[in-house]
C-alpha cells in the first residue's frame, strides 16, 4: 500500500488495481475531467457498476475529509 501512496502512477499492479488507482488519482486531482470513458478500464477489469460506485464513493470521501482537515487547519498527531 505504501508504494501506491508514494508513486501511484508507476507502482506495479494487476489490471484491476491499475484501473482503480488510475481512476482514483484522476478523480482526486482533476475531478472536472472525469468522464464516462474513464469508467471503461474499470469495467474491462471486471468491476460492476456497484463496484465502480463504491470506488468513487471511497475516493470522494477521502478527498472530502482531507479538504475539510486542510480547510480547518487540522494538524496530524505524531
Amino acid at each position: 500500500m505504501g508504494a501506491v501512496v508514494r508513486d501511484p502512477e508507476t507502482v506495479r499492479l494487476d489490471a484491476r488495481g491499475r484501473a482503480l488507482v488510475d481512476y482514483a488519482v484522476k478523480l482526486a486531482r482533476t475531478p472536472a475531467q472525469v468522464t464516462e470513458r474513464d469508467l471503461d478500464p474499470l469495467r474491462e477489469a471486471g468491476l460492476a457498476d456497484a463496484d465502480i460506485h463504491d470506488a468513487c464513493a471511497v475516493a470522494s470521501y477521502y478527498c472530502f475529509v482531507n479538504r475539510m482537515a486542510n480547510g480547518l487547519g487540522v494538524e496530524l498527531e505524531d
